[in-house]
This record gives structure tokens, C-alpha cells and sequence, in this order.
């Protein structure tokens, strides 16, 4: 980080701090009163994380880029309000991508609108050993250019002290090659010491094996692994032990738009409250995985039940 003669300096993370390398985009979303019509709002599984976090209360760093236009004016909006630090965040002079959602009984699919947007223009980070954990994870680990600095960064978490959180959130509607983009994915998979991915992730990734398959070899490698089943739950797989499920706390659903960024967000600020280290991830017991499942639960109901996205802590927390 460097500052400009006269400035102030940027402020530097401290305890607790969590990375978040990934996009801020806009998601184009049917109005209930008019199928035609869209709604703009800001976006992106990285900047629903990095908000997810802060208003969480979990120091929050958002390592992205927004561009120069009202919709990045938008987003920057939210990520402040939150309490997001964007002392990390590039800002190229060109607009900021675009998903247009399509809400279906089965998920909301997206159709992307991402070439010369600023959104991808991510810098290279040499300061991960500054953070608690850092979370890899949406379009930025696929679409270049941000897919090589999300990699380099990972690695370098990988082989130093932040906790590595990996989100594959794999789409098939994505706009890349998808061969490329599946083994970025699994590389940062394989990377992480921790990994959230839902059951299509991981049948999309690894087809060859059963999600339960994927998990079990992925946690054998020492990584706590969560697998995520939208409204039938979530699974935590941690070493040899058996896996601990926990039932989605039952809500009436008026959205699942940022539910499953809700649960992640939710479940690293479960980790690092606890100062969970890289190292710590093999040593989750049964206990505490349900323990993290339930907290995370809650807190992406609290998505669910409501129009936004923004997620609240449980009342009893």
C-alpha cells in the first residue's frame, strides 16, 4: 500500500482481519411487479462476503475493483455503509460488469455481461500475512485478468498463515472456457484449508465422484469441508471423523439471491472470532462443526426472509 505525498495513510488491517479478493458487480434483477422490468442492484459472491462480514461485525477488507461509473458509485455506497475497507480496491476508468439474474423455481441462473468492464482488473496482492483469513472464491478465480492474481494469492495464503476460505461457486451459465475455469476451481479447492461449495459445485467439478465422495477426499487432506444443500441443509466434513449435518432453519422464503454468500460470510466469522488458524481446520470436532453449521444457518435465514441481501446476526448472538 502506498500513499500519495500529504495523505493520509491507509489504514492497516488488524486482528481479525479478513480479505476478500473477488467482484463487485451489479445484478439486474426482475421486478415482482413487472417481470420486464429490472432493478439494479450492487452484487458479486466477493463484495456479499466482504459486506456479509462487516455487518457481522468482522473487520473486512474488500481487495476488488470498481470503475468509474454510477453503478460503481452504487456499490461503493453499500460496501461503505456496511463498514467495508476499500483502502485495497483498484479503480480503473472503464464501467462495472453486469448479471442479469433469472429467477427460476430451482435457483436464479445468470446471464453476464463482464468484457471491458473494470471489474476484473484486480492488483496483485503481496500483503496476505496481513489478514486472519482470506476468501478466493466467485467470477474474479475464472475471468482473467483477475483469475491469475486470485490464484497467486491464494498460494501465497496457502503457504503462509491466513486461513485459506475457498467458495467455488461455480455457474454454468458463466461466459468462459469451462474447462479452464473447472481446474482453476479445483486448484483453489485443493489450495483451501477451508472449502464451502453447494452439491452442484461439486457435481460440476469433480463429475466423476458424488458430492459426498468430493468431500470426504477433500477433508482427508486435512481442510474442513462444508457442503451446502440450499433448503435441506448443510453437511461439515472434518477429517476421518463422520460427517455432522444440520438441518436450514425454516423460514418463508422471499429470496435466495445472496443467501449461500450470507452462510459464508457467517461462517468465517464464526472461525475467526474463535481463532481458527490454518492449522485449526483439522482439528474441528463434531461439536464445533455443528456448532458453525447451526450459527451460519441462521444467519443466511435472515436473507432468505427478506428482499435484500444483507444479512443480521442471530438475536441470541
Amino acid at each position: 500500500m502506498t500513499d500519495a505525498p500529504g495523505a493520509a495513510p491507509d489504514p492497516a488491517p488488524g486482528p481479525g482481519a479478513v480479505l476478500v479478493l473477488g467482484e463487485a458487480l451489479i445484478d439486474l434483477v426482475p421486478t415482482a411487479e413487472d417481470a420486464e422490468a429490472h432493478l439494479a442492484q450492487p452484487g458479486g459472491a466477493p463484495a456479499n462476503v466482504a459486506t456479509g462480514l462487516a455487518r457481522l461485525s468482522t473487520p473486512s477488507w474488500f481487495g476488488g475493483a470498481l470503475g468509474n461509473d454510477g453503478f460503481a458509485r452504487s456499490i461503493e455506497r453499500r460496501l461503505v455503509s456496511a463498514g467495508v475497507e476499500l483502502g485495497l480496491c483498484a479503480r480503473p476508468d472503464l464501467p462495472t460488469a453486469l448479471a442479469v439474474a433469472d429467477p427460476g423455481p430451482e435457483g436464479t441462473g445468470y446471464h453476464f455481461h463482464l468484457q471491458s468492464t473494470a471489474t476484473f482488473q484486480l492488483p496483485r496482492r503481496t500483503d496476505v500475512e496481513l489478514f486472519a483469513a482470506v476468501y478466493v472464491g466467485g467470477l474474479a478465480a475464472v475471468v482473467e485478468p483477475s483469475a491469475s492474481a486470485v490464484a497467486a494469492a491464494a498460494r501465497a495464503a496457502a503457504a503462509g498463515t491466513p486461513l485459506l476460505v475457498v467458495d467455488p461457486n461455480v455457474r454454468e451459465d458463466r461466459t468462459l472456457d469451462s474447462e479452464s475455469g473447472s481446474g482453476l476451481l479445483r486448484e483453489l479447492c485443493e489450495l483451501g484449508q477451508v472449502v464451502k461449495a453447494s452439491d452442484e459445485d461439486l457435481a460440476r467439478l469433480w463429475p466423476g465422484s458424488t458430492p459426498d465422495e468430493t468431500c470426504r477426499r477433500l477433508a482427508a487432506g486435512g481442510r474442513l469441508v462444508v457442503l451446502t444443500r440450499g433448503s435441506r441443509g448443510s453437511t461439515a466434513y472434518t477429517g476421518s471423523a463422520e460427517p455432522v449435518s444440520v438441518p436450514a432453519v425454516q423460514v418463508e422464503v422471499v429470496n435466495t439471491i445472496g443467501a449461500g454468500d450470507a452462510f459464508m460470510a457467517a461462517m468465517i466469522t464464526w472461525m475467526v472470532s474463535r481463532g481458527v488458524h490454518p492449522g485449526g481446520a483439522r482439528e474441528f470436532t463434531p461439536a464445533l462443526a455443528e456448532e458453525m453449521l447451526r450459527f451460519a444457518s441462521q444467519v443466511a435465514a435472515s436473507v432468505v426472509a427478506q428482499a435484500g441481501t444483507e444479512p443480521s446476526l442471530p438475536a441470541h448472538v
